[in-house]
């Protein structure tokens, strides 16, 4: 009788669920994950989890929107001044990677322009689906019991779009100036229910999409060591905090990226390496990233890198279990964050065309290779850039 009357108190309650409407992306997180009806007689501990694990969430969004490593500001095409002949010419065969910098820069006196557009349908958080509604948040689970007899599941289906526009000059034959304006659009989409006993309860729905400019980057590259097959140099790049943290197309704060580089270039082939340390933004990080550049003939190259990322703020996602407080032979499941000190790591595969003139096509595919953060299984890019 007691479990009938808690069903049906149950069902008075959810059998409407709460919508969340015209929230920022912030509002409507913290909604799905704060608003919980199973009950487990420890409020302070519910809330403290639910807290961990929307904040959880947001940083791992932060971390794939306005803190994402941005496009290479090196032009595909590089021209070194030639003493012999008097004049400049091409410095390298290949057209350069995407993510991984190379040593070598523009050129003085060298402009290039281009963008950049990339989608991503973000499908799991630390491996677990959020797309097919078996995200555990809250569970009441007698130890004898296969299956919790009393949980909250949620669904999350999360896209993003993001345009990079970028410029760099060639300010001499070692520096090179450069900027980055990204401009996103992110939608989110998610719903909670509640299962008692296998009877649904819808509970909450909410949705928002944000668009706008996201954290514009200045940067600068010097180049420290010239040689005939490579070089050496380093780069700054400086985030502004100029995106809407609230719609977490921003981080809310100034972020200083300093980055070493080495490349390797002899005739179609060049290898590239980078190692850095950014602080401020969404979290502190390391950096280390490596790739190699192949040109098939003078107007296509095949770019192939591997890119990886140490954020010392961003949290595992996890499933805690305690005994619950008044049930005995009860346990509490309660998703919250982890420990901190995620690593990440990408890889991606794509060509550069020249279409004619200086103007080159590119396009590559991203995808994860470690089951951290918030993922999506393939990332599509496609850009466009002009020298002159």
């Amino acid at each position: 009788m007691k479990r009938l009357l808690w069903v049906l108190t149950l069902a008075l309650c959810f059998s409407a669920p709460y919508v969340a409407q015209a929230q920022t992306v912030s509002d409507v997180v913290t909604f799905l994950m704060t608003n919980q009806a199973v009950r487990t007689s420890d409020f302070e501990r519910d809330r403290t989890a639910a807290e961990t694990a929307r904040d959880t969430i947001t940083q791992a969004l932060l971390v794939n929107l306005p803190s994402v490593p941005l496009a290479t500001s090196s032009s595909g095409f590089l021209y070194r001044f030639n003493p012999q002949l008097g004049t400049a010419e091409r410095a390298t065969q290949t057209f350069g990677g995407f993510f991984v910098e190379r040593a070598l820069t523009a050129g003085g006196g060298r402009v290039s322009i281009g963008f950049s557009t990339a989608t991503a349908a973000f499908n799991r958080l630390d491996g677990r689906n959020l797309r097919d509604g078996t995200l555990v948040t809250i569970a009441n689970q007698f130890r004898d019991e296969p299956g919790p007899f009393d949980q909250e599941l949620l669904t999350l289906r999360i896209r993003s779009v993001t345009t990079t526009l970028y410029a760099s000059v060639g300010v001499s034959s070692r520096l090179e100036l450069g900027a980055a304006v990204p401009i996103v659009r992110l939608t989110l989409d998610g719903a909670r229910v509640n299962i008692y006993r296998g009877t649904t309860f819808p509970q909450a729905a909410g949705s928002a999409t944000a668009s706008g400019v996201g954290d514009v980057a200045l940067r600068a590259k010097y180049q420290l060591v010239s040689a005939p097959a490579g070089g050496l140099s380093v780069a700054t790049e400086v985030r502004l905090p100029s995106g809407d943290d609230k719609n977490l197309l921003g981080a809310g704060s100034t972020a200083l990226r300093i980055l070493g580089i080495g490349s390797v270039e002899r005739g179609d082939v060049a290898l590239h390496f980078n190692g850095g340390v950014l602080r401020g933004g969404v979290s502190n990080e390391w950096t280390i990233a490596g790739g190699a550049s192949a040109a098939v003939n003078s107007r296509v190259t095949l770019v192939g890198e591997l890119l990886g990322r140490r954020l010392s703020d961003l949290r595992a996602i996890d499933l805690i279990t305690a005994p619950h407080p008044t049930i005995a032979g009860v346990e509490t499941l309660r998703l919250s964050g982890g420990p901190a000190g995620q690593v990440l790591l990408d890889a991606l595969a794509g060509a550069k065309w020249n279409v004619g003139g200086s103007m080159v096509l590119d396009a590559h595919v991203k995808w994860p290779v470690l089951n951290h953060g918030l993922t999506a299984p393939l990332t599509p890019t496609i850009g466009l850039e002009y020298s002159f």
